[in-house]
């Protein structure tokens, strides 16, 4: 688990040079024939592994409720998220990531309750849902890298 926990570490710290390069406004940016922007890749992708690693785990998620009602699968962007909210994501950002490898070498994920993935993917492990979040960070990284040729 240790090169999955540094793979995804090395994924957040893509995710926060886009906060670190891009206005706020453009972050924002719903490019024509696209259906997002890249601050909603970025809430989605911590709302996401709240919901693979904890939820699924039967545990609480660590995120505010309005985060995770905004950037959850089926949500859209409304192109008016905050600097404040910018600022909260950022955080979490790496947060998470430390929060998630102690509580996983505390050994608090006692139980998992399998899922499939929208995109056809069966996890059946909280290992397993932990490596599908850095390919579905992949994805969505590849996404925003799509968005910013055109803001």
């Amino acid at each position: 688990m240790e090169a999955t926990f540094r793979i995804w570490q090395t994924s957040r710290g893509l995710y926060k040079n886009f906060l670190d390069s891009y206005s706020l406004e453009q972050l924002n940016t719903i490019p024509a024939g696209m259906s997002n922007n890249l601050i909603w890749n970025i809430g989605h992708v911590i709302v996401s592994q709240q919901k693979l690693v904890y939820a699924l785990s039967g545990l609480p998620m660590h995120i505010p409720d309005s985060l995770f009602e905004k950037y959850q699968n089926g949500s859209r962007p409304d192109g008016k998220t905050t600097q404040a909210e910018v600022d909260e994501i950022k955080k979490l950002l790496s947060e998470m990531v430390e929060k998630t490898k102690a509580d996983f070498e505390a050994g608090i994920f006692k139980e998992f309750h399998p899922y499939q993935t929208k995109t056809g993917f069966h996890l059946g492990n909280l290992k397993e849902a932990v490596e599908f979040n850095n390919c579905h960070e992949g994805i969505h990284l590849g996404i925003m890298m799509s968005i910013k040729k055109y803001i």
